[in-house]
């Protein structure tokens, strides 16, 4: 029996798609809004019996959004929950930064979770039944230099979870944050190989953090049992900050 779908952005490949795969293994049938092929993806979830849906969604566009809530509601049962992972994180000094990408990067990483909150906390309202997982960093508490436009995009997205969970407890929907550290996916070796030798140093669990470190979290905010937390911010690093 499903528990309903989960809708996670940014989950064709990387934490997303380990996030997909551990809620499909928890019952939730999947919907992924991804800019790349998503077919990786679909095999692990139909691998464990769920139903699948995908399309390429401009995470940043209003009409992109509404238009893949309208297709998910045809594809798929109602959506009950919603992880808003989608990202991006050039490593550029303030200096570098310009403002176009600084635009671009709050408009992927702040203003994607709210136009997808847009486009699925109505029914979540209506059904009285939700949650909503944000993801920001725990960049936010570090002392992050080259990450500028990241890091205010992580704490906003820390203050907009905070507000909407004052507006939607009532009718049953919770909106929370895992906050991840540094973790061991192909895209962020990519861009920064060098941390991963430092990192792991200054944690409490002094190893490199890998996606199945931190899907539990995920698991645990879009569960039942979970009714009663909101508006919170877990940190899921290894035990680098103390918040």
């Amino acid at each position: 029996m499903s528990k309903g779908t989960a809708v996670i952005t940014g989950a064709a490949n990387g934490i997303g798609q380990a996030y997909a795969q551990r809620l499909a293994i928890d019952g939730f049938d999947i919907a992924v809004a991804d800019v790349g092929d998503a077919t990786a993806t679909k095999a692990l979830i139909e691998a464990e019996g769920r139903r699948f849906f995908a399309a390429k969604v401009d995470v940043t566009s209003p009409a992109s959004t509404l238009e893949f809530a309208a297709e998910v509601a045809k594809a798929l049962p109602p959506v009950t929950a919603l992880v808003n992972n989608a990202g991006i994180y050039p490593w550029k000094s303030f200096e570098e930064t310009d403002y176009d990408l600084w635009r671009k990067v709050i408009s992927v990483n702040l203003d994607g979770p709210f136009l997808m909150c847009k486009a699925f906390v109505p029914g979540m309202v209506e059904r009285k039944l939700g949650r909503i997982v944000n993801v920001a960093s725990t960049t936010f508490w570090l002392n992050s230099t080259q990450m500028t436009s990241y890091v205010a995009s992580k704490g906003g997205v820390i203050g907009f979870t905070r507000a909407l969970a004052g507006e939607v407890g009532a009718s049953g929907v919770t909106v929370n944050v895992i906050a991840p550290g540094l973790t061991n996916t192909k895209s962020m070796r990519s861009e920064n190989q060098e941390i991963f030798d430092y990192l792991p140093k200054v944690q409490a669990i002094p190893r490199v953090i890998e996606p199945s470190d931190i899907v539990g979290v995920v698991s645990f905010l879009c569960s039942a049992d979970s009714a009663f937390v909101t508006g919170q911010t877990i940190a899921a690093d290894g035990g680098n900050i103390r918040n």
